[in-house]
């Protein structure tokens, strides 16, 4: 009998340790919140703000689901990954989000096509700007993208590159010209174009003001004012010449119609 006391005893010493164990385990505070990434955007201390609610809880209490979901809504949060490192830490591995270029005047958008809405614009002006119709970035980014490695080819930088409600596109480069492509045959009109870049020249291309590639067998070009008087008839492209054929502005009416 005093056997069997003594083996009852025991038995709820064992509960009571393993329960008083279970219980200081369970309130073990978190000392530590590691976050790692390479930010350029993100600042620690908007992760350290989402994360003080949820990490003043004891190591096992801490809610792992929220803490990830709490900083994956930060706006520039790509992608983030959470977990306990044993005895007091958290720790949380983040990616951030990279622009690509403008939507519009007030977000961005990255390579995906995601838009991100930043508190200032103002550091990233030097992007190109990017404009279509609402909730069309993904569409209009990838046709940027394939102007994009067609314009490097030939040397020219994109500025801006916009897409209004007709679908009609207009390309602005870095050096101040504006390319009008129109509705219809856009890519083919470009390619038709920048294969005449190499009879211009390089100088003549630079004071290329407007050109309008919105015409099934040519094209039309105003010069920028500082330009000098240019002999057309030396610079034109034989009209045999498969790259394309070469207008003056002011004839341009009459050698064809507009796209």
């Amino acid at each position: 009998m005093q056997g069997a006391k003594l083996l009852i005893g025991l038995l709820v010493l064992a509960g009571l340790a393993f329960g008083l164990r279970q219980h200081l385990l369970k309130s073990k505070p978190i000392k530590y919140v590691r976050t790692e990434g390479v930010f350029q955007y993100l600042g620690k201390d908007e992760v350290k703000e989402a994360l003080l609610p949820l990490v003043t809880t004891g190591f096992f209490d801490a809610d792992m689901q929220a803490i990830q979901q709490a900083v994956a809504n930060l706006t520039w949060v790509e992608n983030v990954s959470v977990k306990r490192i044993w005895p007091d830490a958290i720790d949380i591995k983040v990616k951030e989000k990279k622009p690509f270029v403008r939507w519009h005047q007030n977000s961005l958008v990255n390579l995906r096509g995601e838009i991100i809405y930043p508190k200032s614009m103002e550091q990233f002006k030097d992007l190109p700007l990017l404009e279509g119709p609402e909730h069309q970035q993904v569409k209009v980014l990838e046709i940027m993208k394939g102007i994009n490695t067609a314009l490097a080819d030939q040397a020219l930088e994109m500025a801006e590159f916009s897409v209004n409600d007709r679908w009609a596109w207009k390309i602005n480069t870095k050096d101040g010209m504006e390319i009008l492509l129109g509705r219809q045959d856009q890519l083919k009109n470009l390619q038709r174009f920048l294969k005449t870049l190499d009879a211009l020249g390089q100088e003549r291309v630079k004071a290329i003001a407007v050109v309008d590639l919105r015409y099934p067998n040519g094209y039309a070009v105003s010069w920028k004012p500082e330009a000098e008087l240019q002999d057309w008839n030396a610079n034109a492209v034989p009209q045999s010449d498969t790259t394309g054929n070469l207008k003056k502005a002011s004839q341009s009416k009459q050698n064809g119609k507009k796209n």
